[in-house]
């Protein structure tokens, strides 16, 4: 028997059922949606297991290599920091010790000029003669230079030092051991750390001659019978002698 058609010309269709159960009744696994991919893991041991093992090593060695790559870069780029920090420090101390020479130089060389000033105010000191204007004038130009690291130096009694003493003459004394200044012509200058703007002119004196004793009279007198103390003494006698025989010729010829 024939159905009856709708009204548009086409067969009813009938009740559709749709088995929406997550397990198969008969085989009892999971059931995939439709439209849906597969998420579960692959089965170990498998083609598809293997696969993505060697992908997450992969990935892993690449990440390793990368991060290797980044830690030599830091490593290198702190390096160069270092380095150029170590360069301009090095920069800075010699710009600071060229800047500190150039103005001591600088300034030597102004105070030199003012030396001979600085001595006819010494000279007018002595004699009695720095009062009044020139004495403030020559007490405030003092008090500068040696506000600037101007110091004077040389006086009698110093022990002679040729690094910083110019000796105009030397005298032989008893009164000293060693080489000693006695006078001072022109006292000499330090600027600075103990550099020489101008030596000190002086006289020296030194150890006299009857101030050094030979070893051989040192022995003579401790032990009058010495050997030396003996030959000296034959040879002392012995001079004596040949002076009276020429003593005696010497009256004979006269009385003849």
């Amino acid at each position: 028997m024939a159905l009856p058609e709708n009204e548009n010309g086409h067969e009813p269709q009938g009740p559709v059922i749709r088995d929406k159960r997550r397990i198969d009744p008969d085989t009892g696994e999971l059931r995939v949606p439709e439209g849906a991919e597969d998420t579960s893991p692959p089965a170990p041991g498998s083609v598809e297991a293997e696969a993505a093992a060697e992908a997450v090593d992969a990935a892993e060695a690449a990440q390793g290599s990368e991060l290797a790559e980044v830690r030599q870069q830091l490593l290198e780029r702190t390096n160069d920091l270092k380095r150029l920090q170590a360069e301009y420090a090095n920069y800075r101390k010699r710009v600071d010790r060229d800047r500190a020479a150039v103005r001591e130089q600088s300034l030597a060389q102004v105070i030199s000029e003012l030396l001979p000033i600085l001595d006819d105010i010494g000279r007018a000191r002595e004699h009695d003669e720095l009062s009044g204007g020139f004495k403030s004038v020559g007490e405030s130009l003092e008090a500068l230079v040696s506000k600037l690291g101007l110091r004077k130096y040389g006086e009698a009694g110093d022990e002679f030092d040729p690094n910083v003493h110019e000796a105009l003459t030397m005298v032989p004394s008893a009164d000293v051991t060693v080489p000693t200044v006695v006078e001072v012509f022109q006292p000499g200058y330090f600027i600075g750390e103990d550099r020489v703007l101008r030596p000190a002119r002086v006289v020296v004196a030194g150890p006299g001659e009857e101030s050094v004793e030979t070893p051989s009279e040192a022995v003579a007198e401790q032990d009058p019978e010495s050997p030396s103390a003996k030959s000296g003494e034959s040879a002392a006698g012995t001079g004596t002698d040949a002076d009276a025989d020429t003593a005696t010729e010497v009256d004979d010829e006269q009385q003849r």
